[in-house]
């Protein structure tokens, strides 16, 4: 059985770096998003102009004056400049990836393509991150960010996934097709994928039109089963340029709708994940798939229990960033079943 070459083995071990730090990234982009300090440094790449928040707060004089509309505060810059100093790391570190990746371009185990796309991936989130700040934490440029910080992290770990021989059946699998179970369990896991991404979405839509207390109780909504809502005017993506959306801009009605779905969204999902959970649990044709789902189903848990008493407690700022952590988990997981079922 051949086995990777060393330099492979390094390459994995980098891609493995990047997830953990693609998962760094996207966690703190939710606390500095939470703690209202997205806007922390109105301008980029820099801060008030200069490179650190403290040289910022240092001049605070020569800044305010500069920038009348939004007094520099400290406490919320040095949050989104160290955000950025994480992400321009990951981003670094995907550009040595895919340079390792050409230099080792011949060996047929080497992953080339994805590698090079990741790089056009980064360039698009760090022209995101400057739109964020720069269109005023736009919900659709927020939600596209963090989107691609997603799709970053994924793929970032789809690379470092290798097939290992506990991977593997101990029948070679030309000689035993995937049974009918199986392959039903390949299809689920896609759905199951695609379901998430959808409510990921969701969820940060909701997070960046500030929809997150409109529904303060739990299970009700506004004390009904079918709270009034205005869904036409909660989901319009694009209302023009020069809105501060800090705050967020809807009525109530229209961010009930938005927190609304979202509790939709999240029924549908933790009905499929849980379904794939089992069905790896019962069905996966290697310890590895089985280990998956149940490892998937521990995650949902927490993330079942997280959702509703971050509701009950009024969106504490701890809990709300686990919630967005514990969110970017489930995919790694899904991701990994989805990894497994198709190799």
């Amino acid at each position: 059985m051949n086995t990777e070459s060393s330099r492979v083995i390094i390459f994995r071990r980098i891609a493995l770096v990047g997830t953990l730090l693609a998962l760094c990234v996207i966690v703190m982009g939710a606390w500095v998003r939470l703690s209202d300090a997205g806007l922390g440094c109105p301008d980029w790449p820099g801060c008030y102009g200069h490179f650190t928040a403290g040289s910022a707060a240092e001049n605070a004089a020569a800044v305010n004056a500069a920038f009348p509309h939004r007094p520099v505060e400290y406490h919320k810059a040095v949050k989104e400049m160290v955000h950025r100093y994480f992400a321009s790391t990951l981003g670094l570190v995907i550009l040595v990836l895919a340079a390792w990746a050409i230099a080792n371009r011949h060996d047929p185990d080497q992953p080339v393509k994805l590698p090079i796309a990741l790089v056009g991936l980064v360039v698009l989130q760090g022209l995101l991150g400057m739109w964020t700040v720069t269109l005023l934490l736009k919900p659709l440029i927020v939600v596209l960010h963090l989107i691609g910080g997603l799709t970053t992290m994924s793929c970032l770990a789809w690379l470092a996934m290798r097939k290992k021989r506990s991977d593997t059946p101990a029948t070679p699998a030309r000689l035993l097709p995937p049974s009918a179970k199986f392959i039903s369990l390949r299809t689920l896991a896609l759905t199951g994928l695609i379901v998430l991404a959808l409510q990921i979405t969701l969820g940060g839509w909701t997070s960046s039109n500030y929809a997150a207390l409109a529904c303060p109780d739990f299970p009700t909504c506004q004390n009904s089963f079918w709270p009034h809502m205005d869904a036409k005017d909660a989901f319009v993506l694009w209302r023009g340029l020069g809105i501060d959306y800090e705050g967020g801009v809807l009525d109530h009605p229209a961010r009930v709708a938005i927190h609304f779905v979202h509790r939709l969204g999240a029924i549908l999902a933790a009905i499929v994940l849980a379904a794939l959970s089992i069905r790896a649990g019962r069905f996966g044709e290697t310890t590895a798939i089985r280990v998956a789902g149940g490892l998937l189903g521990m995650v949902l848990v927490v993330q079942l229990v997280l959702g509703p008493l971050m509701v009950i407690r009024a969106l504490p700022l701890a809990l709300a960033t686990a919630h967005n952590g514990v969110a970017a988990l489930l995919l790694l997981t899904v991701v990994r079943l989805n990894r497994l079922v198709r190799t």
